[in-house]
């Protein structure tokens, strides 16, 4: 059996990594001319975590990660809402890593060279479309301006949110969906904060603001490559002006710093502050699509962004990909046919990441902040006048249970959310 996969993103080389352990053939075409390690931070779940340790990446992962320890939700003011322990710490088998996405790419982009060969990977090679006919699927290739094609037993759509195998699928869909708010993310090194292995994010309604470390320099521990993150609704952006899905598109300082200046009242960092050293910077619009009614079509399958393209909430992204690329390979497999593991695929996959699509835009766990600040705008003297650990916890532990990361014996929540973030 071959595969052809249209994108080498983390869902498409992933999903390289596991046809490959399961015996199939692999042909990976990218529009970009490199693979590059672009991006700033993200965060791998658990469940995701245990599936690329299955592939032997979890060596890689802890030389270049962090393990988290512990997450954080707070007001603007910096008084604790939520907190618990996160991977190890929190009854999971395997941790939670955070890690700046280029890394991460670089080194399942490195696993795959090193196992299916550096011819796997055509880049400068754009899937234009595609077709079946009897047993075969073939695709349409652009590559260096020359118009070629290539044949395998399916094709993976694995090509971001500006899917060519999904617009060819679902021609009349029309560009990604924004909801006006925009996401402005950077990285730099900053000084070590609590263990160095924690995240806070702060802030509801209005604005939030996201911190944590993503790297560590061997040399020095007191610094941490630390990522931010500034979410909230931009008046002064259009869909008319942004490029919807753009995640190159630089930040500018006067745009993102009203949102935090006189805002937020943090002990443990000035947001502004940091935003200043980073340098350059990123914007992205946040943008998504509608859950689509089904994602298999005989030989044809879409995965990751080009299926279910999701808010950056709750850090469930990429792992959810990486969770696609895990049940397409198994299904594959198992199933009779080409066509029936497709389909398997897609009935086990597609129901639950749509709810995770509806769950984000909602704020997701995230959501615990918008809720007490609601209720309670200028602070509080006691959380529990706000909103009950009870429903607090049914906001948190709700979309870990969606989302499938929850513990099966989870430890470490902090029942009594008392206090304010520290340095």
């Amino acid at each position: 059996m071959k595969a052809l996969i249209a994108g080498a993103g983390i869902g498409g080389l992933t999903t390289a990594l596991f046809l490959h352990r399961a015996g199939i053939e692999v042909e990976i075409f990218e529009r970009a001319e490199a693979v590059r390690e672009l991006g700033v931070g993200i965060n791998m779940l658990p469940h995701a975590v245990g599936l690329l340790a299955e592939l032997g990446l979890m060596a890689a992962l802890d030389a270049a990660a962090i393990r988290t320890r512990e997450l954080i939700y707070a007001n603007r003011f910096g008084q604790i809402v939520w907190r618990e322990l996160r991977g190890i710490e929190a009854g999971h088998a395997v941790p939670q890593f955070s890690i700046h996405r280029g890394t991460l790419l670089g080194l399942i982009h490195r696993a795959v060279i090193d196992r299916l060969g550096p011819g796997a990977i055509r880049t400068n090679c754009a899937v234009t479309g595609f077709e079946q006919e009897g047993r075969r699927a073939t695709v349409y290739l652009s590559e260096a301006g020359k118009s070629l094609q290539a044949s395998g037993d399916l094709l993976v759509g694995a090509d971001g949110i500006h899917s060519t195998v999904r617009a060819n699928l679902y021609p009349d869909e029309g560009p990604p969906i924004w909801n006006g708010v925009m996401l402005w993310r950077g990285a730099t090194w900053w000084p070590t904060w609590r263990d160095g292995r924690t995240i806070a994010i702060a802030g509801g309604n209005h604005a939030k603001f996201v911190f944590y470390p993503i790297g560590k320099d061997p040399d020095n521990p007191g610094m941490r490559l630390t990522n931010w993150a500034v979410r909230a609704r931009s008046r002064q952006a259009t869909s008319r002006t942004l490029t919807l899905g753009d995640w190159s598109r630089p930040g500018k300082l006067d745009e993102v710093l009203p949102f935090v200046r006189d805002r937020f009242h943090l002990d443990y960092v000035d947001p502004a502050e940091i935003i200043r050293a980073t340098g350059a910077f990123h914007e992205y619009p946040n943008c998504d699509r509608e859950p689509l009614p089904r994602w298999s079509f005989g030989r044809v399958a879409l995965l990751g962004d080009a299926a279910h393209p999701m808010y950056p909430v709750g850090s469930n992204g990429a792992s959810q990909a990486i969770l696609d690329a895990s049940s397409l390979a198994e299904h594959l497999r198992t199933q009779g046919s080409v066509e029936a593991a497709l389909a398997a695929y897609d009935a086990e996959r597609r129901p639950n990441t749509a709810q995770i699509v509806h769950s984000n835009r909602k704020g997701g766990p995230e959501g615990v902040i918008d809720l007490v600040e609601s209720r309670a705008p200028d602070g509080f003297d006691d959380i529990e006048t706000v909103a009950s650990y009870e429903e607090r916890q049914r906001v948190v532990r709700g979309y870990a249970s969606l989302a499938g990361f929850a513990a099966d014996n989870p430890q470490g929540t902090v029942k009594q959310a008392k206090g304010r973030l520290r340095p």
